[in-house]
């Protein structure tokens, strides 16, 4: 199956910063969670696969058409919504409804009603009078009606109270019940890319640190707790990304667990106190350390 999003030794400078050689690649009906800090790349790469913006090398495919050649033709079958999008604040929500069902063919009313009820809109309010929240709820509600084939959200959630996250988090998740449905989602909130990806791209500094499965990033990872006498060998072992000696206590990360970490452990003359999983938040920071001290 022709995968989402094809991205190839993608490359894009500006004067301050730099996509360097991005490879990277969704499969259809999947949703990748992309992770980074503010100022890691993540809009660029996005607005990359609008047609926003053009690479200066490297080939970039999004539903398998070539950008920027077709992306007249591709913006058709993409719902994009970032933090910087604003709404006619003069117009009610229903107007923004109808100039988007004139564009869009494929626009669902019926679903648009139901996400008006789950998302507590007012149809005729004017959207000058929306707060934050709101607003972000009718920039998704305009995507999810017309069942674009690719969603890019780009920090979605950002500034949403709990409810109101879950609430965007809830439609999302019912838009991701149809399998032809793929989504890019990027935030640096861990906790609600754990919840909805299905794979994990974690972006630093303009490159792509890690890209795996959110099943293997979680299965892999593992902080462990020994008793016993420093040796540097412990920072050979396979998957270590973090040694922490605090006597006489040791403290490892690694991303390679398996059957074979603790017997090499113990072959250290190290006692395993306690192995415990690592929630996305600690394997994102513990990457991008590894990243900066190599």
């Amino acid at each position: 199956m022709t995968p989402a999003i094809a991205l190839k030794g993608v490359r894009k400078r500006y004067d301050t910063f730099a996509l360097h050689d991005i490879d990277l690649e969704l499969p259809a009906g999947q949703v990748m969670g992309l992770v980074g800090v503010n100022g890691a790349g993540k809009s660029t790469l996005l607005r990359l696969l609008m047609g926003l913006v053009r690479a200066d090398g490297g080939e970039v495919e999004v539903l398998g058409q070539r950008l920027p050649q077709a992306q007249v033709a591709v913006k058709r079958e993409i719902g994009y919504a970032s933090d910087d999008m604003r709404l006619y604040r003069g117009q009610t929500l229903r107007w923004h409804m109808d100039f988007v069902r004139s564009v869009y063919p494929g626009w669902d009313e019926a679903y648009a009603q139901d996400l008006l009820k789950r998302f507590d809109l007012k149809e005729q309010q004017k959207t000058g009078g929306f707060s934050h929240g709101q607003r972000v709820k009718a920039l998704l509600l305009l995507l999810f009606a017309r069942h674009p084939r690719l969603l890019l959200l780009d920090e979605p959630t950002t500034g949403l109270d709990p409810v109101a996250r879950g609430e965007v988090l809830d439609a999302l998740a019912e838009v991701l019940r149809d399998e032809e449905r793929s989504v890019l989602f990027s935030s640096h909130n861990t906790a609600d890319i754990e919840q909805i990806a299905d794979s994990i791209t974690f972006l630093h500094g303009g490159a792509v640190l890690a890209s795996r499965d959110k099943e293997s990033f979680l299965d892999g990872w593992r902080r462990i707790l020994c008793r016993g006498e420093w040796t540097d060998a412990l920072r050979q072992l396979p998957g270590v990304a973090s040694v922490r000696n605090s006597a006489p206590l040791i403290e490892l990360k690694t991303g390679a667990f398996d059957a074979a970490t603790l017997p090499a452990l113990q072959a250290l003359g190290l006692a395993v106190e306690s192995v415990e999983p690592m929630p996305l938040e600690d394997i994102f920071v513990t990457t991008v350390r590894g990243s900066n001290d190599a």
